[in-house]
């Protein structure tokens, strides 16, 4: 019996001597998921040899197309990892995958820079596509973004708005909208805004000054083609039910050629540098123009998306300048909750309204998941709404027109 026992000891030091294997990855994978820039269809072509990988992706989205070697790729038995670097006017963004492997299959994490990350799936080709499960899409888990796990906290804080709430009505006032031109030093030219004005505004008087901001993929005209703030704050503000208050949109890409391009990923770095244009340049020329209240608060900051990331970003940042902030669906260029609220009773005393929402078929509900978390462990007064919508202007539309509702009066936390 000892010696048997003294084999089977030895035959399992054999086996756990040698790593184990995966099949070679080396042939052609293809995936597609949804991004924050829209569906994207990827054809990766791999070479194995041992424990390295080269390769190359192509990729596909929006119609436009692009081929990127693939660097620092490596096999350790059936786990992989590669990068994809894009480069877009001298910023370099780093696209990293890591994951499994199996024969016809890679279930991959990929991570772009700090601003985004997808779990997709990639099939070898020839082999059988993934079947998607209810309320799910091939290359990512229940659409947008990623997997959705709801918890019991994530329930909307509001009703549903009336139909018509962001439909033009004729036989009341209306609002003013324009486009104007500011110097933006920290960007080193001229920069666009469209600016919305109410009903019955005049320099006898002055208002309260609302910035909202687009997505990765918009740019100053955004809010206005998706969602119409100026026909949502025209309604409520006739029904008594908002104050008269300025919108200003401006362009959150602060870079000098702040178009989205081909390519809107690519240009995310420029969203990070707002911040210095949003305070140094822009708020100093909404005064300059416009009869305006110059106090913290009488200031809101609010976005969508990767806008909404920027709003908890530069709103918490700098409570000494905006009392009330807004995070609609906010991206994965949110900070961590921690450095978004790093003194919990601080911001307390100083917030007039924090506002978090998103909808419950949005995968990047865990960003704004997060945040309600840990305000809610600290004590932050704050609006979590979650409601029947996914990443898209119906979820953000609605959000404006309770944010707008909140704005500027108080007793709002």
């Amino acid at each position: 019996m000892t010696s048997m026992k003294k084999i089977i000891l030895l035959l399992a030091l054999t086996v756990l001597a040698y790593p184990s294997f995966a099949a070679d990855v080396t042939g052609t994978w293809k995936s597609e998921f949804d991004s924050q820039i829209g569906r994207q269809k990827y054809t990766y072509t791999l070479k194995q040899d041992g424990e390295k990988l080269t390769g190359k992706a192509n990729s596909e989205v929006n119609d436009q197309k692009r081929e990127t070697e693939l660097t620092e790729g490596k096999i350790d038995g059936d786990k992989i990892s590669f990068v994809e670097m894009l480069n877009f006017q001298g910023n370099d963004i780093r696209i990293a995958y890591r994951g499994t492997t199996s024969n016809n299959e890679m279930k991959l994490t990929r991570e772009v820079g700090t601003f985004a990350k997808e779990e997709i799936v990639a099939k070898r080709e020839g082999a059988a596509q993934p079947t998607a499960a209810s309320g799910e899409r091939p290359g990512g888990r229940r659409g947008f973004g990623g997997p959705i796990v709801l918890g019991p906290d994530d329930k909307a804080a509001f009703a549903t708005p009336p139909d018509g709430f962001d439909k033009a009505r004729e036989g009341i006032a209306h609002g003013k909208v324009e486009m104007v031109e500011y110097d933006s030093k920290s960007v080193g030219n001229k920069r666009k805004a469209l600016v919305y004005t109410p009903p019955g505004y005049s320099a006898d008087k002055k208002f309260p000054v609302l910035y909202l901001l687009h997505g990765i993929g918009g740019d100053e005209e955004e809010w206005r083609r998706g969602g119409h703030p100026e026909i949502i704050l025209d309604n409520l503000i006739a029904e008594k039910k908002a104050v008269p208050m300025i919108i200003v949109m401006p362009n959150g890409r602060a870079q000098p050629n702040d178009r989205a391009g081909t390519n809107a990923m690519a240009t995310a770095p420029a969203f990070g540098k707002f911040d210095k244009d949003l305070l140094n340049d822009l708020i100093p020329f909404i005064q300059s123009k416009y009869s305006v209240k110059a106090d913290r608060e009488d200031r809101a900051l609010a976005g969508l998306s990767m806008g909404g990331g920027q709003s908890l970003n530069f709103g918490l940042g700098n409570l000494d300048t905006f009392a009330w902030i807004g995070g609609f669906s906010s991206a994965p260029n949110t900070k961590p909750p921690a450095e978004l609220v790093p003194d919990p009773e601080a911001a307390t005393r100083q917030l007039k309204l924090l506002f978090i929402s998103c909808g419950n078929k949005d995968g990047l509900i865990r960003i704004s998941q997060g945040v309600h978390a840990y305000l809610k462990d600290k004590n932050v007064p704050h609006i979590w709404h979650v409601d029947e919508h996914a990443h898209d202007f119906q979820h953000w539309k609605n959000s404006l027109y309770h944010f707008s509702q909140l704005i500027f009066k108080p007793d709002s936390k």
